[in-house]
């Protein structure tokens, strides 16, 4: 019989998505068939499985971290916001619906068969299941018809470990706080908890540990430090972008305007870790900073929606001085189509408006579609020659001049659109930054040079560093019993 553990959060990033993907390449490891599972995602950082259709990016990554082939299954239900209360709703891999938060629990009794039949699929010839719940059992407001956390843990049978984040502060009260409000059935499923992201001497913790002892009687399976290796690893959730570190002056400034409904923001990942790179997000209330040579405009779940807040922001008479003085401009798929001249949606996929204008930087025009495009792709770079490797997750179709000036060829046909002077570049392959020969030749067309770093060999390096520092701190007795 398969075994599973359920990893569920005392509030949202804790760090449960790197801790799972940690014990499933220490799983894997040990030579363990082991498979990731997350019943719900609220995420607009989708990848596609290897199966064909969308998950959550986390899935994506914890199915590398395992070793094995990303599935649909792996992530059941996947909510992409598109506006401040409603979502698309993703069921294993496919688009199912649309719903605004209080029609979406009264779905989620009818999703949770979804989730369930998901869970069996997965645990099919696998040794171990490690679940990562969403945000946490204590919202129990929620609890009611609940798949993500201890709706699914109770009907699956699944054990669950808490985890605590200790550096946000109030990491006792925390886990104290769930043991009080948790129902005795919810309540019985913890067998124990982890407190994740400590800094300093662990031994100032122990009297903390023999508090939540008393309190809970639960075991603390182990005291994680501050995981400096994740930091190599690819982010969930937009969260993130408000902590990333900025300033550091080096020789080549690349600008990222952060909209309300970014998507897929991991494709600026691979940029981050060059040493000659500065990857500057530019937040509301921000200008676009004049010295960048390159401004990226990343994908969203909602174009025409970001391009008005885009312009509310004054960022279009940025991005128009920052071309006059001669920048460089690549937009991904969302911002590839506000690159364009006119966005049409005729049908209202993406609410109530029929055409927007675009920036007008590149002379083409999406239409809005109901058809959405999700493949994996192969493609090669028009403008270097060198190979490609990503994916589409769009919807519209992109058509005009300058798509005469493809920017790749992706699975034999043409993609994308280049200005006629070369500068104003529109893609929908994401992923475009992770191939090292594209990178390299990008940053080597700004005056950089020096060897660029392998990025995929530099994630399994940092998977493999996370699962060495949870085997050095988790008790060995726990994970022997859960990887045995």
């Amino acid at each position: 019989m398969t075994r599973a553990i359920m990893l569920q959060g005392t509030g949202s990033d804790v760090g449960k998505t790197v801790l799972v993907a940690g014990l499933c390449r220490l799983a894997a490891n040990r030579g363990l068939t082991v498979r990731p599972f997350k019943p719900q995602n609220m995420s607009n950082n989708a990848a596609v499985a290897d199966d064909g259709g969308e998950i959550g990016r986390a899935q994506w990554l914890q199915s590398l971290a395992a070793r094995t082939p990303s599935s649909v299954h792996m992530n059941p239900v996947l909510l992409k916001p598109q506006s401040e209360n409603g979502s698309q709703i993703i069921v294993q891999g496919k688009v199912w619906g649309q719903a605004k938060g209080r029609d979406y629990q009264r779905l989620k009794p009818q999703l949770l068969e979804f989730v369930l039949s998901s869970f069996a699929t997965v645990s099919e010839g696998a040794d171990l299941v490690i679940v990562e719940g969403a945000g946490s059992p204590a919202e129990i407001n929620l609890r009611p018809g609940d798949i993500a956390n201890m709706g699914f843990a109770t009907r699956a049978g699944v054990p669950v470990v808490l985890v605590g984040d200790i550096d946000r502060g109030g990491v006792i009260a925390s886990l104290v706080g769930t043991h009080a409000i948790l129902d005795d059935t919810d309540r019985a499923m913890i067998s124990g908890y982890i407190i994740n992201k400590f800094r300093g001497d662990v031994s100032l913790f122990d009297e903390g540990i023999a508090a939540i002892g008393r309190y809970t009687g639960w075991p603390c399976f182990g005291v994680v430090p501050w995981l400096k290796a994740a930091g190599g690893l690819p982010a969930e959730d937009s969260v993130v972008l408000e902590k990333l570190a900025r300033g550091s002056g080096a020789a080549l400034k690349i600008a990222v305007p952060v909209l309300p409904r970014i998507a897929n923001f991991d494709d600026l990942d691979p940029l981050r870790p060059e040493d000659d790179v500065e990857l500057v997000f530019v937040r509301a209330g921000e200008r676009l900073p004049e010295d960048a040579a390159l401004v990226v405009l990343p994908g969203s779940k909602s174009t025409i929606s970001d391009l008005a807040d885009f312009r509310a922001e004054g960022w279009d008479r940025d991005l128009a001085a920052h071309v006059r003085r001669g920048g460089r401009v690549i937009g991904i798929c969302g911002g590839y189509q506000m690159l364009g001249r006119k966005v049409h949606d005729p049908l209202g996929i993406e609410g109530g408006t029929a055409e927007v204008d675009g920036l007008g930087l590149l002379d083409v025009e999406t239409v809005m579609a109901p058809e959405k495009t999700v493949r994996n792709s192969h493609a090669v770079s028009a403008e270097y020659g060198t190979p490609l490797s990503g994916y589409q997750i769009h919807l519209g179709v992109t058509e005009g001049p300058d798509c005469s000036r493809p920017s790749a060829v992706v699975d034999g046909a043409a993609d994308g659109a280049v200005s006629a002077d070369g500068r104003i570049v529109g893609t929908y392959l994401h992923g475009l930054f992770s191939s090292d020969p594209y990178r390299s030749r990008l940053l080597q067309s700004f005056g950089l040079q020096g060897e660029r770093r392998n990025y995929a060999e530099s994630v399994d390096r940092a998977l493999d560093a996370v699962a060495d520092e949870l085997e050095a701190h988790l008790d060995g007795d726990w994970l022997n019993r859960l990887l045995g």
